[in-house]
């Protein structure tokens, strides 16, 4: 079990009863986010159902079995954590919230570009860009729903597009299987054409930001042998 000290609160409430259990933050929300790793018996600090733990009034048998339909206390304690709300730690929150920091910034970089010369922006020029617009990351959203009002706020600071092109390849016999895969990896594929000769046309969408990796990727399988163009963005 937790150590009491280091527990913070998961509650729930259902039909005007108020429910709360002690447990470890980290644990609970992997338990709640369907880690089949995590056990009840590793979450709990305290095996007991409060109204009130600050107070410590303690639930009665005849609410849970009212709400929950048992009084069995890991069972109570796992619908709790599931389906209620688990307080966060503030080193926790400021983790999870770095991280998804990270994962916006990556966002960024990979589909986005600097208009004025079509090249994607540094992850160090966007995260600064992010803080002189002093935005609010928000732990609880993805990333993805998170972008595009974060470039809303930053594009007073810096000009920045999203884009996606479609790009032609030809790409010789020799290395058109390995070649064939790395597209594959980038974006989507719209188009292949297989030649008789084992050469590949294959045409792609790809996030505007991810174009200069792609053809360096491809540039040092070829040794350059390669032919692109891009043919239309949006």
């Amino acid at each position: 079990m937790v150590n009491i000290d280091d527990a913070v609160i998961a509650r729930y409430n259902k039909q005007g009863v108020n429910f709360e259990i002690l447990v470890d933050c980290e644990k609970a929300i992997a338990l709640k986010n369907g880690n089949k790793n995590v056990m009840i018996d590793d979450v709990i600090s305290v095996e007991s159902v409060f109204t009130d733990v600050k107070k410590g009034f303690r639930a009665s048998e005849k609410d849970m079995e009212k709400v929950f339909n048992t009084t069995n206390f890991r069972d109570v304690a796992i619908k709790i954590i599931k389906e209620g709300e688990v307080q966060l730690t503030s080193e926790y929150r400021d983790r999870i919230r770095n991280e998804k920091k990270k994962s916006i910034i990556n966002l960024i970089h990979r589909n986005a570009i600097n208009p004025e010369n079509n090249l994607p922006h540094p992850p160090q020029r966007i995260e600064a860009a992010i803080e002189e617009a002093k935005v609010k990351i928000d732990e609880f959203k993805s990333a993805e729903d998170q972008i595009k009002d974060i470039i809303d706020k930053i594009r007073h600071i810096m000009p920045i597009k999203y884009e996606v092109r479609e790009v032609a390849f030809k790409i010789p016999a020799e290395h058109s299987g390995k070649s064939f895969t790395i597209i594959k990896k980038y974006g989507k594929l719209t188009k292949e054409e297989w030649g008789n000769d084992g050469s590949l046309l294959a045409i792609v969408e790809i996030p505007a930001g991810l174009q200069d990796e792609l053809y360096r990727e491809l540039n040092n399988l070829t040794h350059g042998n390669v032919e692109s163009r891009i043919i239309g963005s949006r």
